[in-house]
């Protein structure tokens, strides 16, 4: 993609992204996008969790979000989803589209389903099932924690408790870091980071996401919304827990669930995107959350947060104004057959990786592991094989699930392998597949997406096998 174009990116945030009395203008001047999105959840919700949204939020005097969390943390995360669709319909209303969606942690349901993957009324019923699997497969209370410091620092500061439990589950920012885990362990975390001058602040979670805890869940969500249907994305869709787009044909069930155990790379999904050429970032739900984080890093980005202040109906107008200053700047290429990723306007065009800056310098070796014939074809493993044989190395070793490492994920701008860890790794995998030490001169930076890593591995592996027929 070209840095100079502007392409537009629509947050969707997670939990807690609640602001009290959010969108009651709208619904009071009788807005379709707002009184429909809450109509369609309050029907699912009540039939399936008997729990209705709009009868909390829209009261005289809605609860705040410290009282909604206490007393009803399920209508939090419903009012999360409804609060995101409406707002992202009235902006759209208007003729207004971003290039993109980013979904953070539970966002990623809004941002898939305004993306047209599955309509309100299953996304509902997805959420609804989430609330309950969680609620009954927890095993004990846990909690999370924002800190005002480094994903490396936070590290360190978990090593140093020392409970395997507790573990770094999101890195929003250069200097923010959420820490998921048991009550007690997250409370000990809240008590050293302050005697270490670490700011730390308690976040509105009723569950510790994105953390082992949550496995036994993981697997009967997936299990529960295997069978609701999705559709083609209309939009592309990034996610910092995959560190991809999604693709059209992905197993939404399994990579949904996925979120409850997985960390959320944010800042390393922000980082691709606007190396892509993202410019204009507005944030669809109650609150800036994300945009501050995103300005935050890119203090050159345009950000709009339409139901940041008090006037919601002007900060919409000011988001459907900023969309459509960005749409003139680029051209979108017609999409290619069976594409459903990656973007350069606001049309989808040929595949995910086409989302990252390609290296200056080609790879080693590119070359096709595919068993054939007898007529000269090696008789190693086939790409398919050896993807998951180093998936397996790379998983153990960054202690991250298989699912993360596709072809086209960033090594360290999402997953953080710097150049130190890539060479290590390299080196383990020249032992286990018997290739010796990586070269002399070898340039770590070369292999910067995992299907390159592969290759390099699926060049050796040709070579040696070659050699041993000669």
């Amino acid at each position: 993609m070209n840095p100079d174009l502007d392409l537009t990116v629509a947050l969707f945030p997670g939990q807690g992204a609640y602001r009290a009395g959010v969108l009651a203008g709208h619904r009071e001047r009788g807005d379709e996008a707002v009184r429909d999105t809450f109509e369609v959840v309050d029907a699912v919700a009540g039939e399936r969790i008997g729990r209705n949204v709009s009868s909390t939020l829209f009261q005289p005097s809605p609860p705040s979000p410290a009282a909604l969390l206490e007393q009803a943390p399920d209508i939090l995360q419903l009012a999360v989803l409804a609060t995101s669709v409406a707002t992202y319909r009235l902006i759209t209303a208007q003729g207004a589209r971003p290039s993109l969606h980013l979904g953070h942690s539970l966002g990623e349901i809004a941002a898939l389903t305004c993306a047209g993957a599955y309509d309100l009324a299953d996304a509902t019923a997805v959420l609804c099932e989430r609330i309950t699997v969680v609620r009954e497969h927890a095993r004990e209370a846990g909690s999370m924690l924002a800190l005002r410091c480094g994903e490396e620092r936070a590290r360190r500061l978990v090593e140093l408790i020392g409970r395997p439990e507790l573990v770094v589950a999101v890195d929003n920012a250069d200097a923010q870091t959420v820490l998921s885990g048991p009550a007690d362990d997250v409370a000990t975390a809240e008590a050293i980071a302050r005697r270490l001058g670490v700011t730390a602040t308690p976040l509105r979670s009723p569950h510790p996401f994105h953390n082992p805890l949550l496995a036994d869940a993981r697997r009967e969500f997936a299990a529960r919304i295997g069978g609701f249907r999705s559709r083609p994305l209309s939009v592309p869709v990034y996610s910092p827990i995959l560190g991809r787009f999604y693709r059209d044909g992905d197993d939404l069930a399994e990579l949904l669930s996925l979120h409850l155990v997985t960390p959320v790379a944010f800042r390393g999904a922000v980082a691709a995107l606007h190396a892509a050429g993202a410019r204009t970032f507005v944030e669809a739900g109650a609150g800036q959350v994300l945009t501050s984080l995103v300005a935050e890093v890119h203090p050159g980005v345009h950000t709009v947060a339409p139901l940041a202040g008090r006037d919601e109906a002007a900060g919409v107008t000011a988001a459907v104004a900023a969309l459509h200053a960005a749409a003139p700047r680029y051209t979108a290429p017609a999409p290619a057959p069976g594409a459903g990723t990656a973007v350069t306007g606001p049309d989808r065009s040929a595949g995910p990786a086409t989302a990252h800056a390609a290296p200056t310098t080609a790879p080693l070796r590119a070359v096709d592991t595919a068993r054939s014939g007898p007529e000269g074809a090696t008789d190693g493993p086939g790409r398919d094989e050896l993807t998951a044989l180093v998936r397996t190395v790379y998983a153990e070793a960054m202690e991250y699930p298989e699912e993360i490492f596709t072809d086209d994920v960033l090594l360290e701008a999402d997953l953080g392998v710097d150049s130190v860890k890539q060479t290590e790794l390299l080196s383990r995998l020249g032992e286990r597949f018997g290739l010796g030490r990586p070269p002399e001169g070898l340039r770590v930076a070369d292999y910067d997406t995992f299907g390159k890593v592969v290759d390099f591995v699926a060049a050796g592996v040709t070579d040696s096998a070659g050699a041993g027929t000669r």
